[in-house]
This record gives structure tokens, C-alpha cells and sequence, in this order.
């Protein structure tokens, strides 16, 4: 098994820990658009505490990658969403589950179909 592989296996762990209903094979192609971003310590967790963090999750993953045209404020709303679904308390909120719940939320599973 590669370090890909690997990285994915635990990102799936984690998801069934935190009680996450996120298809393996969703998690596994939103790790796959990642890239490098699943090896980089600080990359690859999103701070819901951090305004600028937030504003490039919606920026570049909602309105370019997802193509997403709602307004600020319901894109805002939804980021929201997932970070408390990931847990207010969780200091790990992994890139990958964060994006997942997003995809699945706005129902663009076919951006990585």
C-alpha cells in the first residue's frame, strides 16, 4: 500500500470515529483532488476559527472548484454547518471530511464522478 493509500485509509478511520456518513469512495477522489495538500501538516486541517481560513475554503473550493453561485451569506451558513458537524471541540477538522460534507451537502458528487 502506497503513502496515498495509507493516508486515505486513515482518513476513512477517522470519518467512522467521528460518526461521519461520507462514502469511502467520496473521501477517497476529494483526497485524490487534494494532492499535495494531505501531506502538509498545517494544510491539511481547516481552522474554523480563522476568518481567512474560511474565506479561501469558500472562495476556492465552493465558488471555483464546486462552482457554486449562492450568495455569500448561504455559502458562509453551510461552512458553518461543517464545522460544527465536525465538532466545535475538534482541533483536527480534516480537509478532506470538511470538502466531503461540503460536496455532499450541495449535492456536486459528479465533480468527482
Amino acid at each position: 500500500m502506497g503513502k496515498r493509500e495509507e493516508k486515505i485509509e486513515t482518513m476513512i478511520a477517522e470519518a467512522k470515529k467521528l460518526g461521519l456518513v461520507i462514502s469511502d469512495e467520496l473521501m477517497s477522489k476529494v483526497a485524490i483532488g487534494l494532492g499535495p495538500v494531505l501531506y502538509n501538516k498545517n494544510a491539511d486541517t481547516v481552522a474554523c476559527g480563522q476568518v481567512t481560513e474560511l474565506e479561501t475554503v469558500k472562495e476556492n473550493f465552493l465558488k471555483k472548484k464546486l462552482g457554486l453561485t449562492l450568495s455569500d451569506e448561504e455559502l458562509n451558513i453551510a461552512i458553518k454547518e461543517v464545522c460544527q458537524a465536525l465538532g466545535t471541540s475538534n482541533r483536527n477538522k480534516k480537509r478532506v471530511h470538511f470538502y466531503a460534507l461540503l460536496v455532499m451537502k450541495f449535492d456536486k458528487e459528479s465533480i468527482y464522478a
